[in-house]
């Protein structure tokens, strides 16, 4: 699969044992509450993690992370933002999510995108919800899935150029299902935290 088409990372893939450490991840928000549990997780993640109080687009960042729904429309929330940001970055998704997925990008998936930019030059759509708007269950655990999905995308994923990993080194993460979704900041930030785990380890470096 092609860069102009997306890559996307499947769970069982093997990692090399001199696999290098994780990226840097900036945890972006433009609301107070959203920071504060970004801020009150941060040492959980073990690694090159920080807190950003601002837009996404404000980060020196090689890939941004859109919280995306199954079917690739960027029409709302911080995706709509993207798009008019990146006007061609929704059709990218939608065809790099038809090429792979048959049209319907499974939440815990992902896929990496070109932005037309230089920087960033990439956005990995990891859904959050499948249908537009829809409102997330108290009980999701979606946040957790999106995040793992960014994780081992940058940890497995390829692009024409070579590893995804070797293209992006560091990752700017708005708020995952906190906008339409309705999530509650705080059970975002401990799913990303876990995730994050679980992909790197306590120590920042892939397992």
């Amino acid at each position: 699969m092609t860069a102009e088409s997306g890559t996307h990372a499947g769970r069982g893939d093997a990692v090399s044992p001199d696999s290098p450490p994780a990226p840097e991840l900036v945890l972006c928000a433009v609301d107070e509450p959203l920071a504060a549990a970004w801020t009150s997780v941060v040492a959980d993640f073990g690694g090159p993690v920080r807190v950003h109080r601002g837009s996404v687009l404000d980060i020196a960042a090689q890939a941004v992370v859109s919280p995306a729904n199954s079917y690739g429309w960027m029409r709302g929330g911080i995706d709509a933002v993207y798009s008019r940001a990146f006007p061609d970055v929704e059709q990218y998704v939608r065809s790099a999510v038809l090429a792979a997925y048959g049209g319907e990008l499974p939440i815990g998936e992902s896929v990496i995108v070109p932005t037309g930019e230089d920087e960033p030059a990439w956005l990995i759509s990891a859904p959050t919800m499948r249908e537009p708007g829809e409102r997330l269950p108290a009980d999701t655990v979606h946040p957790y899935l999106a995040a793992r999905a960014v994780f081992l995308q940058w940890r497995q994923g390829q692009l024409e150029s070579g590893p995804v990993r070797d293209a992006v080194r560091t990752i700017a993460m708005p708020g995952l299902g906190t906008g339409v979704g309705g999530v509650a900041p705080a059970t975002c930030a401990r799913q990303v935290a876990a995730a994050w785990q679980e992909v790197f380890g306590a120590n920042g470096h892939v397992r």
